[in-house]
């Protein structure tokens, strides 16, 4: 068993689920497995083949299968690579290498490489928009287009009230779907399924604890690719707004967008990106 799980039986039923949402894929799709210096990584490549590359980035506790409902949009009219992130419940490997270092703008360096990619838009979601933005300030001739949904790195991390959320799982059943409803802004109405893919993963998954690096002014204001963001006004994780000031400040060129009464998960965002990516 990997250590990022709570136990073996946790590991199966979890890989059970996501094999499971590979078979049901909404779209033609293959499946690459990349080697990298932090061992193998998993991509979901779909679209035509001929199509300007996109790499999509999950956020954490997640895996490929976050993308399932964006997919069919963005693999119109793009060569789309979901990458299953290192240390997260998919099928790369568990390796987790510092996040106050290099190594992640490296591995994701060796999975365009392995793709036989120079460069590519990214799409990162949460801990995926904090891995796209590293890449993005460390390697920016590989960024071409950068699109961000709740990312990390740009404003506060609300540490606090984290830590009061993640205290309601001791309550029990009840206790562990309200920690999952007030982190994400899931709730059992019209995203139902999603939440319960959550309460399913976090249950038997151990996540990463430590605070995400914040960027500096001088790191975004060296960006000079397209770049969207979309975050949430009610974001748990991150103050959006303080991320939403910074970037419209450091990176004018930006576009960005508050919306209005949704959480950290921002769900259901395949036009805006097709849109931003097509243009």
């Amino acid at each position: 068993m990997s250590a990022i799980y709570t136990s073996p039986d946790g590991e199966h039923e979890l890989m059970r689920h996501y094999r499971r949402a590979l078979e049901s894929w909404p779209v033609p799709a293959d499946h690459l497995r990349v080697p990298t210096g932090q061992g193998e990584t998993f991509v979901l490549a779909c679209g035509p083949g001929d199509a300007p590359p996109v790499l999509l980035l999950h956020g954490s506790g997640a895996n490929t299968s976050a993308w399932s409902a964006d997919i069919t949009e963005l693999a119109r009219r793009a060569r789309v690579y979901a990458v299953d992130v290192i240390g997260e419940p998919g099928l790369s490997a568990p390796s987790r290498p510092p996040l106050d270092s290099d190594a992640h703008a490296r591995w994701l360096e060796e999975v365009l490489d392995g793709l036989g990619l120079t460069g590519a838009a990214v799409v990162g979601m949460s801990l995926g928009g904090w891995l796209a933005l590293d890449l993005a300030t460390r390697r920016p001739e590989r960024v071409r287009r950068l699109g961000l949904l709740c990312p990390g790195g740009l404003g506060r991390q609300r540490t606090g009230r984290i830590l009061t959320i993640m205290a309601l799982r001791l309550l029990g059943p009840w206790g562990r779907r309200r920690s999952v409803q007030a982190m994400t802004g899931l709730s059992a109405d019209g995203t139902g399924s999603a939440l319960e893919a959550v309460e399913r993963t976090f249950a038997r998954f151990r996540p990463r604890t430590e605070t995400l690096p914040r960027f500096s002014d001088r790191a975004l204001g060296s960006l000079t690719m397209p770049v969207l963001a979309i975050v949430g006004e009610r974001d748990a994780m991150f103050d959006s707004r303080q991320s939403a000031r910074r970037l419209r400040a450091l990176v004018p060129h930006a576009t960005v967008t508050v919306l209005p009464g949704v959480g950290h998960a921002v769900l259901g965002q395949g036009t805006a990106l097709a849109a931003f990516l097509d243009s």
